[in-house]
């Protein structure tokens, strides 16, 4: 029962923090330390990863249907090609300051999740930024290539955890004055490549402790509740994220601030 409740603990923090902008790194490491809870193992790591990455194809499959469309039919016409190359190439493009920072501060990057402190800090500056949205004025622009990298750079400072990804990008997005469904769209799609990446990278640990010390290195939790809790993840997020489109369109985006900053100082206080 207990490692079923850390389980489902696990899986609906990955599911909701991943998606609304309260930052799924941060709230982590709060909980390891606060709550004197461990992660679930490499495995569990990787399918509640799989989980979130599949909530995002299943609430933008029509999106996706028509990249795939555009991409890969011959009937596509040579406009839908260009369009679904052309979107291809800014989310690769928003892709590249994340893995470049990653390739150069993995270490330092590695080393911060062990500083709770310092994550309620970066908490708070998430709650600032998410507060700061409320005075920017709202647009009506596409995501331009120039755009699509500056909301790769928010990304890329995302990788500290207890700054939320999706609060840097959106809000990124917002200062450029791009239309909130459309800055929506494409910042969950452009996460698409590193939760994938990192869900690959972790499994490439999985399978080399597998290798190294044999099956109990990496079978913390059963295949059931791994299974489990990709599922519960998975439905979770998808949830979530409905409720952040629903959000940016209602323009109430920025009340995730006052609890990231409460969070936060509660952090710094008490953990």
């Amino acid at each position: 029962m207990i490692e079923f409740l850390k389980v489902s603990f696990l899986a609906a923090l990955q599911g909701v923090a991943e998606f609304l902008p309260i930052s799924s790194s941060g709230h982590l490491v709060i909980a390891q330390h606060a709550l004197g809870m461990k992660d679930g193992g490499l495995r569990l790591d990787v399918f509640l990863h799989l989980g979130t990455l599949a909530a995002i194809f299943a609430y933008y499959r029509i999106v996706i249907s028509r990249l795939v469309r555009g991409l890969l039919w011959r009937s596509a016409t040579w406009e839908h090609r260009r369009e679904a190359w052309e979107y291809l190439g800014k989310i690769a493009l928003s892709a590249l300051p994340a893995v470049v920072v990653y390739l150069f501060f993995h270490d330092f990057l590695e080393g911060m999740f062990e500083n709770a402190k310092m994550v309620g800090a970066l908490l708070m500056f998430t709650g600032a930024v998410l507060i700061g949205t409320r005075y920017m004025p709202k647009g009506s622009k596409d995501v331009s290539w120039a755009r699509a990298f500056f909301m790769g750079l928010g990304q890329s400072v995302a990788l500290l955890p207890g700054v939320s990804r999706s609060g840097m990008t959106l809000a990124s997005a917002r200062a450029g004055r791009v239309d909130g469904a459309k800055s929506a769209e494409f910042s969950f799609l452009m996460s698409a490549p590193l939760i994938g990446g990192a869900a690959m990278l972790e499994l490439l640990k999985c399978i080399k402790a597998a290798g190294e010390a044999g099956e109990a290195a990496t079978a913390e939790v059963p295949w059931g509740l791994t299974i489990y809790g990709a599922v519960l993840a998975g439905f979770v997020g998808y949830f979530s994220l409905a409720l952040l489109v629903k959000a940016l369109k209602g323009d109430w985006f920025w009340l995730f601030g006052p609890y990231c900053l409460v969070a936060g100082l509660a952090t710094l206080l008490l953990v």
